[in-house]
């Protein structure tokens, strides 16, 4: 198989496109799309101070090194999560990869915060897998705001964006179909958040990773076994496999045609500042990540006072 560009001996097909490309080609076609997206969806601007969130894994690592390549300025932050055997891991190759690059990396553990996910999952009574994203959105919020960086960006891929979409389309959770997609606006308090990789696919973002040498976490998540978004994921690559193209169709579909639709009626709950982390919050009292932090504290401390 040749190269479309150069006709020299391609290395990556892509069915959803209907082509092949070189190495060199291939990165080219990336920073394409890349651009594309941004464009598309006015993501970014050369003014912007992007906060990018680093999870270790290859979507996160090569947004990064990409959004860094096309001149803008970045600056990475990983969230070091306290689960044994994989965080350190993690927090590794996110330091080997902005050290390599000289990219600058700020770096937060949530053991400092008592909301180390294995404490989470032994003391809070709520899927693990929901607790922990919404201490993730807290803290890349958090820390954002904290530097004064103007927009958080995050690795989110098409795949993850079209499993969300299908999630949320079969429960016709209006709220967020009004909410999904690659730019969130600024407002009370949240900076703005973009997800630059909408157009690419983790194939096609394991291949640039690979071609540029980032050395990425593989080890799964040990609280991820039997969660429904891997279940949907895997439906829209079955369906991507016979029909390729189908995923970006549809999710662009929604985007132009079917978002419109939901944002015209959405409905936003009030926000205030959470009264003892000053964070915006949509709940009454407490927010929900510092409602998690008394409980295992309230948690921990019973089981030192029965063990004495």
């Amino acid at each position: 198989m040749l190269c479309r560009i150069c006709k020299r001996e391609a290395c990556v097909a892509l069915k959803s496109h209907n082509t092949a490309f070189c190495s060199d080609c291939f990165l080219q076609f990336f920073s394409r799309q890349v651009e594309r997206g941004i464009e598309k969806e006015g993501l970014l601007t050369r003014d912007d101070k992007i906060l990018v969130a680093l999870s270790g894994g290859k979507d996160s690592l090569s947004l990064m090194l990409e959004l860094s390549r096309q001149g803008y300025a970045v600056t990475g932050f990983h969230l070091d999560l306290g689960i044994p055997n994989s965080s350190e891991k993690a927090r590794e190759a996110v330091q080997a990869v902005c050290e390599k690059e000289k990219l600058p990396l700020v770096v937060e553990s949530l053991a400092t915060h008592d909301l180390a996910i294995p404490d989470v999952a032994a003391h809070i009574r709520r899927p693990i897998c929901s607790a922990c994203g919404t201490i993730k959105r807290y803290f890349f919020n958090r820390k954002a705001v904290e530097l004064g960086m103007t927009v958080l960006a995050t690795g989110h891929n098409l795949d993850d964006e079209v499993a969300r979409l299908l999630s949320n389309t079969l429960r016709w959770d209006k709220s967020y179909l009004a909410s999904q997609g690659p730019n969130l606006p600024a407002e009370n308090g949240f900076v703005r958040k973009v997800k630059p990789l909408w157009r690419l696919t983790e194939f096609e973002i394991a291949n640039y990773a690979f071609l540029q040498g980032i050395h990425n976490v593989y080890t799964t998540c040990p609280y991820s076994h039997g969660a429904s978004f891997s279940v949907l994921k895997g439906l829209m690559q079955r369906l991507e496999e016979k029909m390729p193209g189908r995923k970006i169709d549809f999710y662009q579909g929604f985007l132009e045609r079917g978002r419109p639709h939901f944002t015209a009626n959405k409905e936003t709950p009030p926000i205030t500042p959470c009264p003892a982390c000053s964070c915006p919050s949509s709940a009454e009292g407490l927010c929900s990540v510092c409602r998690m932090k008394q409980k295992i504290q309230e948690e921990k401390a019973r089981c030192a006072s029965a063990t004495q």
